[in-house]
């Protein structure tokens, strides 16, 4: 098992003790509500580290400088990244989570939830534990 493939797995028993947020980034923009509810990017960011900064519940700049400088937490995200159905942004991983968190899904009916966001750690500590870097992103190729 991989030292990421380890993270996302401890991000999965965050992610189910805590429970993630429901709120979109464009009504709150918080990473973490009062009641200890995660945004999924700081579910990893509290596996990695075991705390949540204050800045998580009050500033989303500060709270994004934070998980950016993380290297550990930017290599699972990157990781969780590669498994998302959609492509992301130049190398915006973390965007690309946000994005994904906050736009409806018409696979899954809705928005993601925390039974989809636990499955896509799963898949994401499965493939981190199988590759040895991470695979380049390409967009699909023209019919």
């Amino acid at each position: 098992m991989s030292s990421t493939g380890c993270i996302l797995r401890t991000a999965q028993t965050v992610a189910n003790h805590f429970g993630l947020t429901t709120a979109l980034m464009a009504e709150d923009p918080h990473l973490a509500t009062l009641d200890g509810r995660l945004h999924p990017a700081a579910t990893i960011y509290c596996a990695v580290t075991g705390t949540t900064p204050d800045a998580f519940l009050t500033d989303q700049d500060m709270a994004t400088a934070v998980i950016e400088t993380n290297e550990s937490v930017m290599e699972a995200i990157r990781w969780i990244s590669v498994c998302l159905p959609t492509q992301p942004t130049g190398d915006d991983h973390l965007g690309h989570l946000f994005t994904w968190w906050d736009e409806t899904n018409l696979r899954l009916g809705g928005h993601p939830n925390t039974p989809d966001f636990i499955g896509l750690l799963d898949r994401a500590a499965a493939t981190a534990d199988t590759l040895t870097d991470i695979p380049a992103q390409h967009p699909p190729l023209a019919a």
